[in-house]
């Protein structure tokens, strides 16, 4: 099992950077390098406890469809999703927003283990953790741009939907 961890500082409310994250457009605006779309569930609007989507998209060349669910929230600091079906052995991704200095520190936290045994280990190291790392790098670029950005976005206010202290 591999674990990934990339930061990204956010000049947003963390109430904000959450709902992004949390957000099926920002999603796929994240992921249009993969041509990512909705396969089931929820097409627009923030993902909240309990709900499942699935999304499919291209990587390595190949369309592969991850299924995942919305497996804790605690609202606007933490949410976590984990998959229930897909191309891993196991695949969990946390996502932390530390109020800092007026910002967000934008924290993935992703824990993944590729099937197949040992060729799977092998997998991980090799290609697995490097293409995953770039995929969440570019999600916190995009997501970052939106936050700080003036433009509204479907489903997320500009303004904290909970007192920050």
């Amino acid at each position: 099992m591999q674990t990934l961890r990339i930061t990204t500082w956010i000049n947003a409310p963390a109430s904000r950077c959450f709902d992004l994250a949390r957000s099926v457009d920002a999603h796929l605006e994240s992921a249009a390098a993969t041509g990512e779309r909705v396969a089931a569930g929820p097409t627009s609007g923030l993902l909240g406890l309990g709900d499942e989507i699935t999304w499919e998209g291209k990587h390595f060349g190949i369309t592969q469809r991850l299924s995942s669910k919305i497996t804790a929230l605690e609202p606007p600091t933490f949410f976590q999703d984990r998959m229930t079906k897909g191309a891993f052995k196991f695949l969990e991704h946390d996502h932390v927003f530390n109020l800092r200095d007026g910002g967000t520190e934008m924290v993935d936290i992703l824990r993944f283990a590729a099937p197949l045994g040992p060729l799977g280990y092998v997998a991980e190291r090799l290609f697995l953790a490097s293409h995953l790392r770039h995929f969440l790098v570019e999600r916190g670029k995009v997501l970052k741009r939106l936050a700080e950005n003036d433009r509204e976005f479907p489903s997320v206010s500009r303004s904290p939907l909970v007192r920050e202290i």
